[in-house]
Formats: structure tokens, sequence, C-alpha cells
């Protein structure tokens, strides 16, 4: 059985369902569009020019060709996994899937924030975590996954009640600023990182405004490894989890905080209905924040049944994805 993920992996998180898949003893490959590096400083400026002048960005083109280049080179595959399509041109696509029998989708963000409609023809399945998209496009549902261990991860000595890092968006940043002025009122121990190229607009706006909490928040113009996000989790009581403008789908801090056991604050409402949902982990923050208080950091973690665990981990995904109890090796 010979099955290929295709993706742009920008937060690393993609490779773990290529490795379980290979644990399972199946030939598995993974054609990272990230990895793609221009050859030279030659190539990079005549990006820049054509995208200045020509309106066309000459690296977009030769991802999609690595794509198909590395695809020529693995031959054909029983399945076909592509990881938000936004990234693909619809010629594209219709070249990938003529490399396999089954091609299947995962839509790991919405169609609003990345319309994808044109090409959805191509596919042979949709998943979607998106309840609202589910229910408009008829796609089957399926949540991100816990790709950490396959049981709870015991916690390392405590040095923050919560944790927090986010890309800059307008909407989250609106949120955080009034979030920061609550735990400064309530002295909790924080941590909260904001990272962007646009983040010198709020260090600016600090400057002049000097908003209560301002100081909470430490802002970096660079991504942070995965790995140290990872150990900050650990030395936390509590993640922050906030939505894009338009997502009501789980992200994969809830995932993290399920491995590490760690509690949740979300302004997702949609998560009260999810059968790991309780009160004691997760706080869902109404408008004013006026439900976040100390006692929430002080009382101590509810561990989840193990069968509820087991649903949201990287093996039960696999299986729904692909099918893996009916391959047979």
């Amino acid at each position: 059985m010979k099955i290929c993920i295709i993706s742009f992996d920008y937060w690393n998180y993609d490779h773990h369902i290529v490795k379980k898949l290979q644990e399972k003893g199946i030939d598995a490959s993974h054609i990272n569009m990230g990895t793609y590096k221009y050859k030279n400083f030659s190539e990079r400026a005549s990006n820049a020019v054509s995208k200045i002048f020509l309106n066309r960005n000459i690296k977009h083109i030769k991802r999609q060709e690595y794509v198909l280049n590395t695809l020529e080179k693995l031959g054909p595959q029983d399945q076909i996994l592509v990881l938000n399509p936004h990234t693909l041109d619809y010629k594209t696509i219709k070249q990938i899937k003529s490399y396999t029998p089954y091609l299947i989708s995962y839509l790991y963000d919405n169609l609003e924030r990345f319309p994808v409609e044109e090409k959805l023809e191509l596919f042979d399945k949709i998943y979607s975590f998106e309840d609202k998209d589910v229910k408009k496009y008829g796609f089957e549902k399926i949540t991100n996954y816990n790709y950490l261990s396959e049981q709870p991860i015991q916690a390392e000595e405590i040095e923050n009640d919560l944790f927090y890092i986010t890309s800059y968006d307008k909407r989250r940043i609106k949120l955080l600023r009034k979030l920061a002025a609550r735990l400064s009122t309530l002295q909790v121990r924080s941590k909260i990182i904001v990272v962007g190229k646009q983040v010198w607009k709020e260090k600016l706006r600090n400057f002049i405004l000097r908003p209560k909490g301002a100081s909470l928040i430490e802002y970096r113009k660079k991504p942070i490894d995965n790995e140290a996000v990872l150990k900050e989790y650990k030395k936390s009581k509590a993640i922050i989890d906030l939505m894009r403008e338009g997502q009501e789908g789980l992200s994969f801090r809830v995932f993290e905080a399920m491995a590490f056991e760690k509690k949740i604050i979300t302004d997702n409402n949609t998560i009260e209905t999810y059968d790991f949902y309780n009160i004691n982990n997760i706080l869902i923050l109404n408008c004013e924040l006026s439900n976040l208080d100390r006692c929430f950091f002080d009382t101590p973690y509810n561990p989840l049944l193990h069968y509820v665990y087991r649903n949201y981990s990287l093996d039960s995904w696999i299986t729904k994805i692909f099918k893996t109890e009916e391959i047979s090796v």
C-alpha cells in the first residue's frame, strides 16, 4: 500500500501523519511544499520583480512543479491526501489525481478564509474540521488530532498559570488586549507571545497608549520552534486558544492541551458540543471576560476517560481518513 501526503507543512504537524503510517508498515511519502527554496539570489530577485511588475509569483509556480516532479519519481499511489488545496492550482491537482484512484483532501481552515470551491470536484473524498462547511458542502466532519503520546503526558514543574502563542491577527489582537487587562487585574502568571511581521503596529500602539496589561504580551517577528512551544505548555496550568475570524473548528492547541492535561481558555463556543468538554477543564470566555477568575487555575484538571482521549489520537484519525483497518500491508 502506497500513500502520499501533499501539504505546505508550515508548523510541522503533517509529517506526524507520514510517520504514523510508516509505523503501520505502509509505504508513506510526504511532499512538503514548504521545503522548496530558491536556488540562488538571482531566482529570488527574479521572483520579486515578477510579483511587482507582472503580478506573477514564480515561487508559487515552482512549488507546484516541485510537487509534480517529486510525484513522478514516487510513481502511482493507492491514496493521496492533499491538505488545504488552496496552495495548488486546478491544473496541478488534476495532474496529481492521475497518480491515484483515490484523491482525498482535508480542510483544516474554513472556506471563507481559503476559498477552493472550484477545485472540490477533483477530490473523491473531502474532510473538514469546520461544521458550517460540512453542512453546506456535504463534507465529512473530522477534527484535528492529538499527534503526541497515546497516553497523557505528565506535567513538569509549573512556572505559569497560562501560556499563549499566536500569529498576528486583527481579531485575536483586539480580544487579547482585553484579556491582558483582565489577567493583569487577576494577577495571573502569564506568558503571551504574538508573532508576525506586523507586530510593530501593536508595539507602537502600546508605547503611545500604555494600556493596562500590555507588559504581559511579548512581540516577535519570527516564529518559535514547535518543541520550544511544547515545553512552555508543559510548564503552564492552562493554554489560551482564540479563534480566527469565521473559524469554529478546533485548533491543534486543543489537542496539545489534551496531551499535556492542561486546561483551555477559549472563545470557541462550539467546544462544548464535543465529548471531551468538561467545565472544570475548559473555560469558554463570555463577551465581557467576567467569567475568567483565579479559581479556574486553582482547581485540578479532570483527566479524560481513555476511550475519549483515544478517539482524538492521530492513530484514530488515520484509521478514519485512510481506512487503515481495512488495509492489508
